[in-house]
């Protein structure tokens, strides 16, 4: 099973995420440059969290243009997968590898903080090892506010894509347990094919008993299972 972590301009939780991959799951992984044009030997891709350069355009759209992300865009075709966390949900939405948008925060505020999330598709590569529905992880943005048009959100439904929304401490999707405004409380999406998976919520924030939960854990190890 081997890893790879992009790295664009700005990019700040490149590190955290290749730690986690290496120290704690103990499986291979590599940096792959914005300027790379091929993708070879990897199994999974990783889009992590940051501030790509050109996010005060809008968050991802220049980061969505790079060589490594049409290099990102031929390795999910083929059947590669590819998780894109915060910023790089935020890069897949620009690269039309999920579908909507990720908008500012409808208070104007950058959110930082231990973030409860339910389940809603435990049948996906990226959740099938979770053992509970309700899990703690962290959120930590300003434009993580999902949207996308009705025939869309309705697509989503129909194909279960929709994995994970914000809730309460008991599983409840309610508006109040909504820190953003996106649309419905989601969190996390998969792509039809079910390989590329955008989530706002860290996981590798959520990797060690020090960090307050470990809960990001069975997303990663979801996905080495599956692999």
């Amino acid at each position: 099973m081997k890893f790879a972590v992009a790295v664009y301009p700005g990019s700040n939780c490149d590190y955290d995420t290749f730690y986690v991959i290496k120290d704690v799951l103990n499986k291979d992984v590599r940096f792959i440059d914005y300027r790379e044009t091929k993708i070879d030997n990897v199994d999974c891709v990783i889009l992590p969290g940051g501030f790509s350069f050109g996010d005060y355009l809008r968050p991802g759209t220049l980061a969505a243009h790079t060589p490594l992300t049409q290099a990102v865009v031929d390795f999910a075709e083929k059947g590669g997968v590819v998780i894109g966390i915060c910023n790089g949900f935020q890069i897949l939405t620009e690269a039309h590898l999920l579908p909507g948008a990720l908008l500012p925060n409808v208070h104007g505020k950058f959110v930082c903080k231990h973030q409860y999330l339910k389940v809603e598709n435990t049948d996906t590569i990226f959740t099938k090892k979770v053992k509970k529905r309700v899990l703690k992880i962290p959120i930590a943005h300003h434009d993580g506010n999902y949207f996308c048009d009705e025939d869309t959100l309705k697509t989503l439904k129909e194909n279960n894509q929709i994995v994970l929304r914000y809730c309460d401490k008991d599983g409840n999707v309610t508006k109040d347990a909504n820190p953003n405004g996106s649309v419905e409380n989601i969190a996390g999406i998969v792509n039809k094919k079910g390989n590329v998976f955008g989530l706002m919520p860290h996981p590798e924030r959520a990797s060690e008993n020090v960090l307050g939960s470990l809960d990001g854990l069975f997303i990663l190890e979801s996905v080495i299972e599956s692999l």
